[in-house]
């Protein structure tokens, strides 16, 4: 990985030296915006709306358009002045409870690493939030933008998760709310009975992204010549819940099943794997 930020964790008099890496990756299939009758790449250009002439990038600067459609324009050295003291370092500001920010105010996520001088005080800090059971509140500035944040602790490593200020966040502002909407004890216990049989720990590499494997498929296939099969939707047969006690009674016999046929399912013996069957075992065992 390569650092995207150097600067010092600002802890009281304590000042850790750390770099700040990205710590996800999207993995998005890419595309270009291709000629539908050749597959030429689409080429955009920055054009002059007043003059009609393209414009080179070091000629193009930051414009902020005001409501009577007069543009104020912002030039690089007009940036340069702006005050931003966090630039070069992570201002611890308080202390908290992790369960006191609410997860709608997460941005993205870095890891911090320590610079060999301060591997200590990283250390230090890091156990000392790991006791604690709080993450530090700060400030950092990341490209251009001063950011509030959070620092914490993940498998041995600080985290840095940028925040978004409270004003960036939308109001729920939808009629519902307003309606005096009741849900019957039954269909209350009900609910609270499926949710009891569908709860189970959260393992994020049991999920996969159906769409893009379909979508790699679809690439795979249509650059080797080789027709794409759509499966036909299947078709259970059973009618509708006609109402909400129904469905849900409906949903817990269904989870029910489902957990009942997971227990019942046989182990393969410890014997020679079936024709046509992937070996596990040896798979494990050799890339062990």
């Amino acid at each position: 990985m390569r650092s995207m930020w150097k600067g010092a964790i600002s802890f009281g008099l304590i000042m850790i030296p750390v770099k700040l890496y990205t710590a996800t990756e999207p993995q998005d299939i890419a595309f270009r915006q291709v000629h539908r009758e050749d597959g030429g790449r689409i080429r955009f250009r920055r054009v002059c709306s007043i003059d009609g002439t393209e414009v080179p990038y070091e000629d193009v600067a930051k414009g902020f358009e005001l409501p009577t459609g007069e543009m104020v324009v912002l030039t690089e050295d007009d940036m340069a002045d702006l005050p931003l003291p966090t630039t070069r370092s992570i201002e611890v500001l308080h202390f908290t409870p992790e369960d006191q920010i609410d997860p709608i105010l997460f941005s993205r996520s870095y890891y911090v690493e320590p610079e060999k001088a301060g591997a200590r005080a990283y250390v230090l800090l890091r156990d000392a939030l790991e006791r604690s059971g709080k993450v530090a509140v700060v400030q950092v500035a990341l490209r251009q933008r001063e950011s509030l944040a959070a620092l914490r602790t993940r498998d041995g490593v600080l985290v840095l998760e940028t925040l978004l200020w409270p004003d960036e966040i939308r109001e729920p502002d939808f009629s519902f709310l307003d309606q005096d909407i009741a849900v019957r004890s039954q269909e209350l216990k009900m609910a609270a009975s499926l949710i009891e049989s569908m709860t189970e720990e959260f393992d994020p590499a049991a999920h996969h992204d159906n769409y893009r494997e379909a979508l790699a498929e679809l690439v795979a296939a249509k650059s080797e010549g080789r027709d794409v099969m759509q499966p036909p939707d299947s078709v259970t047969g059973k009618s509708e819940p006609t109402s909400l006690a129904d469905a849900l009674k409906a949903s817990i016999a269904a989870a029910k099943d489902s957990s009942a046929r997971i227990k019942a399912k046989p182990t393969e013996p410890a014997g020679e794997p079936q024709d046509g069957a992937p070996d596990r075992r040896r798979t494990r065992r050799a890339s062990a």
